[in-house]
């Protein structure tokens, strides 16, 4: 159980889980859960997404150069 795992890596027990629960219910109201989950969930799409892309471009060299910023500026060669 993935739950379980991440409530022992945090020292979390049973009591304390439905506390939070608990917390999060008068936060957020039974009505604004769906809302707020559907919107962690398309968070966690994106990053995901994000993460895969870049690491199918990771091959590639990147450009790290912005346009107008030339490192070889000449005023900067001719500083003594």
């Amino acid at each position: 159980m993935v739950s379980t795992y991440f409530a022992d890596i945090l020292g979390l027990g049973t009591p304390e889980l439905i506390i939070i629960v608990v917390i999060i219910l008068l936060l957020f109201g039974g009505s604004q859960l769906p809302k707020l989950a559907r919107n962690l969930g398309s968070s966690a799409k994106e990053l995901r997404k994000g993460l895969d892309e870049s690491k199918k471009g990771s091959g590639k060299p990147s450009d790290t150069t912005t346009p107008g910023n030339n490192t070889n500026n000449t005023d900067t060669q001719n500083r003594g």
